[in-house]
């Protein structure tokens, strides 16, 4: 197959509990574009200089870093959101990643939430590293799923802020009950950066294979392709409850097959075939 107009990379979140280290050694051996770095509490994901001897080792570029703001990674990198976000942009520009993606802050973080716009702004208008805002979705009590709780400020939604840039996420558009087609018109040409992976509607973040749930992502994928999207399709699922390293691997080989099909100039039906010995799991770990 002639080389994809969309790269496809892969998020070191997909490998977890496996470390980053193996996330570029997969990535290479599957055939990856390139991969996002989720920095948590992998040391290795906090360092430059320990991610590019990853980058040399394996030939794979980090083309995407993940700030840390992430429930699981409070205290990476001090407890300063503002301080953490500026610092991911400082990393992805020494390493050579364009994008960083950052989720809006939680409710509880007032001060750094009232900034926060104008900051993405300003770091986005300072180089060529882009600041994508990422989708989250309405926290729902298992037993109330009627109710919402006010997770995030100031919101969920990119759509109803005006951010310079965004990041579609297709998993938490499932909790959130929209419709990922509809969500490439809200967002336009905000619309920077993609993690790929499906979801069922209900009120777990789910992180699923593509083509095992309800985001139509085959679709989605089609229509980013038609429109020439210039970003990047990252492929952000949960393989925490693989048994083993096949199980793990046949899943991340799947999504990049998926990926590919549909963002080739035609595209080739594709058919994901049925996880391996397990379940699937339940809730991804972030």
């Amino acid at each position: 197959m002639a080389d994809p107009s969309i790269p496809v990379t892969l998020s070191t979140a997909s490998v977890y509990p496996r470390r980053a280290a193996f996330a570029f050694e997969s990535a290479a051996q599957i055939g990856y574009d390139g991969v996002e770095v989720m920095v948590w509490s992998d040391p290795v994901t906090q360092d430059p200089r320990a991610l590019e001897r990853l980058v040399a080792d394996s030939g794979v570029p980090i083309r995407s870093i993940h700030a840390p703001t992430l429930l699981v990674s409070q205290r990476v990198w001090g407890r300063s959101p503002a301080d953490k976000l500026a610092r991911a942009v400082d990393m992805a520009g020494e390493l050579g990643a364009r994008t960083v993606v950052v989720h809006p802050p939680f409710r509880w973080q007032y001060k750094y939430a009232r900034g926060f716009e104008e900051q993405v702004h300003e770091l986005n208008q300072q180089g060529e590293v882009t600041v994508a805002v990422e989708n989250m979705y309405p926290w729902r009590p298992h037993s109330r799923l009627d109710r919402e709780l006010k997770a995030y400020l100031p919101g969920w939604d990119p759509s109803e802020h005006g951010y310079d840039s965004v990041t579609l996420d297709l998993s938490h558009a499932a909790i959130a009950q929209q419709d990922g087609l509809a969500l490439l018109d809200e967002f336009g040409d905000r619309l920077r950066h993609v993690h790929l992976a499906d979801g069922t509607f209900n009120a777990r973040d789910e992180h699923l294979v593509p083509g095992r749930g309800d985001m139509h992502c085959d679709k989605v994928l089609t229509e980013l392709t038609r429109r020439g999207f210039t970003g990047d399709v990252v492929l952000e699922i949960s393989t925490r409850k693989a048994r083993d390293a096949h199980e793990r691997h046949a899943d991340l080989v799947a999504g990049l097959e998926f990926a590919r099909a549909y963002t080739a100039p035609e595209p080739v039906p594709y058919r994901t075939p049925d996880p391996e010995h397990r379940h699937v799991p339940a809730d991804a770990w972030w």
